[in-house]
Formats: structure tokens, C-alpha cells, sequence
């Protein structure tokens, strides 16, 4: 019965459908253990993600036969043997690139620093390049383990022409196929080898509360990720849609770890999209279902678009907490700042009670202002009132303002109780249907006495089942 009342409505036959247990998993966001890092690094597409999956054991990382589909450094949580380590998945580096792929490149480079091991991956079908040679020598600098991987070495002739590999000077070449899964295990045994039992720069264990960066296109959110974060965390470039897995850092905000999660921006629907574009959806919806609160950023210099709604609806679909953050204020004339306030009156109808923050991402403007806005969204997700003192102020406003008659009959509301939080969710037990008005009704006055400031509220109702009369 109570799996049902969560899902919606129904009906109710006697009392002790009343006593409905908490049944929302309200699992408090462990603590973060210090793991150590693994970065996987390599020039563009010599197959960096399709390992990442094959380490995995699952298809996280976005992969598509072009190269240059993964641009940030992406942190994906492993195990082997027991052991737990973050795989950092890569974007192709090159020594002499330029433009966006001068930012992808500096990213590897920020993972090549701060890893614990390095997996450095080499198309073996290809050979050894001068870009491979390049690499090379720069991880040579560093005193952090490195482990060659040829991959595509697909059969046992493969494997005499990968051992031209020797002469890059990192030792054995280990021979994989990331594609099919040759040789990962012995290639996984080799890495828990290099990989110390504790980090280097170990991870604070707070339990971070989750955090959902999104948006339509080139919005602003890597921006925002990395002005929080006091560094690039994120490659940012005018074209839109370069962030395309999603990216996750932990920040330190108002003496408060955070985990933020950069996602990519959702230009369409997922059945018309294809590609990475698809499967880019798909991790962003991800994303946002494992967070707790999602910060929409809409751009405020420009009119509200179909993208920004379409991205709300998912949020608010999804029961999360929420912020609106209008980006590029620093844009914003009065007369923008008029027009605006329409937009969000007429358009933004479906989240009035949304947490709003006029922030810049690029200048840093009120980027503070969140972390309030966040607490508040996130402390009325969390919130729960008693059934005493919520049944005692139901009854009042049920006196004052009763439900329409429907059928003729004037609907009873007999009970109420919260049957669970994140988001909050009440279950009313009634003699007869409510209107879906009068459910807005109540929902607006229980925001009014209980203040759910940045929550969805969901009220569904159990009606009393009708029992047929014994002649």
C-alpha cells in the first residue's frame, strides 16, 4: 500500500492505512574516503573512454568513433580486488594545440600532475607517433607511476606489432583491447600495484551535499563551476556544447564542502538527439538524479527559450531542489531587467517557488549569494512536520476554505501525514476527489505556514473506498 501512496493516488479502506511509514531513502550522503587517483591520458582517440568503460565495468564515459568527443577531466569512482580508486577519464592531448583544444590539453595536463598513477594509452595499430614521443617526455619529468597501454591489440598478431612500443621507454607494453576486454584484468592488477593506499592530496570526508550545474548550451556553467572552484576545472570555449561528460569537482564554499556536478547542456528532447549528443543526455540525467539540489542557469541578457523551460520541467520532474541562477547580469539593462520580470511571471509558473540568485559568472557578481540559496532549497528538501501539528493547521484551513462539492457531495479531507521528505510528500485521506485546484490551494498555503522555500511539495490523495450495503 504505502509504495502506492508515493506514486500517487488511490484508495484506502480502513485506519491503519493511516500509520504510513517513512519510506523515502533518506540515505545520508556518506563519507568521502580519501581514494587515489588514476589518470588515463593519451593523444585524441586512441580509445581513453572505451577503457575507462572496460576499468569500469559499465558505460559512463561518452564514446563515439571521432576523435575529440571527451574535452574535460572526468572522475569516475572504480573498484578491483576490493579496492577503490577514481578513474579520470581525459580529453586527447597534444603538444601544440590550439583554441578549445589548447583548454582540453591543459586539462590532461592538470590530471597528468595530480594523479597517482598514470595509464598512458597508445593506439598500437597506429604505432608510437611523435605525439606519443611528446608525452613521453613530459611524464618522464614527473616521479608518478606510469604504465604504458597498447590498445586495439585485438588478436595475437596484434601483439608483435605492439612490441615496436618498447622503444618509448616506459617499459612492457601492456596489451589490451579495450573494446572486447583482452587483457584488462592483468592490466587492472598492475595498476592496484602502482597506486599507493592513500592519495597524495587526500579528499576532505564531509559528506558533501551533491550539486547539479544545469542548463541549456553555453550558458555559463563551466564557467561558474570554475569560478567556485578558484581553478579551470572545466574547459570553457565559445562553441556550445563542449562539455560533454559530466564533470564533478569538490569546492569549498562558506566552510562547506560541495560536490558540483558540470553537465552537458540539453539542447533537445533525448529521442531526437543522437550520438554523443545522446548519450550526453542521458549522463546529465544522471547527474541530475543522484544530486540533491540543481542549479538551473538561465542566460539573463537573453529571452527565455524553450531549451530553459524544457531543462526545468526535468528538474522539477525529477523532485530535486532547485536554484535559478540568471547568469551574465553584468549584461542586463533596466529595461532587459523589466522585460525579464515578465518572462519569469508568465513562463516560470511551474517553479514559483524556486530559490532566485542575478549572479555573473564571469566576473564572479553574487556568485556567494548561492550558498544561501542552496542551504534554504536543500533544509526545506530535507524538512518533515509532525502529524499533530499538520493535521491541527489542515483542519483549519479545510474550516475556512472547504474543497467544491463534486458529484454533488461535499469531499471530507479526514487525515493527512508526510509520507516521506526529499522531496516532501504528503498523503491526504479523503472521503471523495480532490480538484486539482484545491490541491494547488493547499499545497500554496502548507508553503505559507511551513516554508518549503526551493522544494517541490507532492500531495496526492486516498480516497476512502466506497463499501457496498448489506441488503
Amino acid at each position: 500500500m504505502t509504495e502506492d501512496v508515493l506514486a500517487g493516488d488511490g484508495i484506502w479502506s480502513d485506519e491503519s492505512d493511516w500509520e504510513i511509514q517513512d519510506l523515502d531513502s533518506e540515505a545520508e550522503a556518506g563519507d568521502e574516503i580519501a581514494m587515489p587517483t588514476l589518470a588515463v591520458v593519451g593523444r585524441p582517440n586512441v580509445g581513453k573512454s572505451t577503457l575507462v568503460n572496460r576499468i569500469l565495468g559499465r558505460r559512463e564515459a561518452v564514446v563515439e568513433d571521432i576523435p575529440g568527443v571527451t574535452r574535460d577531466r572526468v572522475s569516475y569512482e572504480a573498484s578491483w580486488s576490493g579496492r577503490r580508486f577514481w578513474v579520470q577519464d581525459t580529453g586527447g592531448w597534444e603538444p601544440d594545440a590550439k583554441g578549445l583544444q589548447q583548454s582540453v590539453a591543459r586539462q590532461a595536463e592538470l590530471a597528468m600532475s595530480t594523479a597517482d598513477a598514470i595509464l598512458l594509452v597508445v593506439d598500437a595499430v597506429v604505432g608510437a607517433t611523435a605525439t606519443d614521443e611528446a608525452a613521453v617526455k613530459k611524464l618522464r619529468r614527473s616521479d608518478i607511476p606510469v604504465i604504458l597501454v597498447a590498445n586495439k591489440v585485438d588478436d595475437v598478431r596484434a601483439e608483435a606489432e605492439a612490441a615496436s612500443l618498447w622503444s618509448l621507454g616506459l617499459g612492457e607494453p601492456r596489451m589490451v583491447s579495450a573494446a572486447h576486454g583482452r587483457g584488462t584484468g592483468d592490466l587492472l592488477d598492475d595498476v592496484l600495484a602502482a597506486l599507493p593506499e592513500t592519495p597524495r592530496e587526500g579528499t576532505p570526508g564531509l559528506g558533501p551535499r551533491r550539486v547539479a550545474l544545469v542548463g541549456k548550451p553555453n550558458v555559463g556553467k563551466s564557467s561558474l563551476l570554475n569560478k567556485l572552484a578558484g581553478d579551470e576545472r572545466s574547459v570553457v570555449h565559445d562553441v556550445a556544447g563542449t562539455t560533454v561528460d559530466p564533470v564533478d569537482t569538490l569546492v569549498d564554499l562558506g566552510g562547506k564542502i560541495w560536490k558540483f556536478v558540470d553537465t552537458a547542456g540539453l539542447r533537445r528532447k533525448v529521442a531526437h538527439a543522437s550520438g554523443t549528443e545522446f548519450y550526453a543526455s542521458l549522463r546529465t540525467k544522471s547527474a541530475l538524479e543522484a544530486s540533491e539540489v540543481a542549479i538551473m542557469l538561465i542566460d539573463a541578457s537573453q529571452p527565455l527559450t524553450e531549451q530553459d523551460l524544457r531543462v526545468i520541467s526535468l528538474v522539477a520532474d525529477s523532485g530535486r531542489a532547485l536554484v535559478l541562477a540568471f547568469n551574465k547580469w553584468d549584461l542586463v539593462d533596466e529595461d532587459r531587467r523589466l522585460t525579464l520580470e515578465k518572462e519569469v511571471d508568465r513562463d516560470l509558473n511551474r517553479v514559483p517557488w524556486a530559490q532566485r540568485v542575478n549572479i555573473s559568472a564571469h566576473t564572479g557578481r553574487a556568485v556567494q549569494k548561492l550558498v544561501p540559496a542552496m542551504e534554504g532549497a536543500l533544509e526545506s528538501w530535507d524538512k518533515r512536520i509532525s502529524t499533530g501539528r499538520l493535521n491541527n493547521w489542515l483542519k483549519e484551513v479545510v474550516a475556512a476554505t472547504p474543497p467544491p462539492m463534486r458529484g454533488g457531495r461535499l469531499p471530507r479531507v479526514l487525515f493527512a501525514t508526510q509520507a516521506g521528505t526529499r522531496p516532501p510528500t504528503f498523503v491526504l485521506f479523503t472521503t471523495g476527489f480532490l480538484e486539482a485546484g484545491y490541491r494547488r490551494f493547499l499545497e500554496r498555503r502548507l508553503r505559507e505556514e511551513f516554508n518549503f522555500d526551493g522544494s517541490p511539495v507532492r500531495i496526492s490523495v486516498r480516497v476512502r473506498e466506497r463499501r457496498e450495503r448489506k441488503k
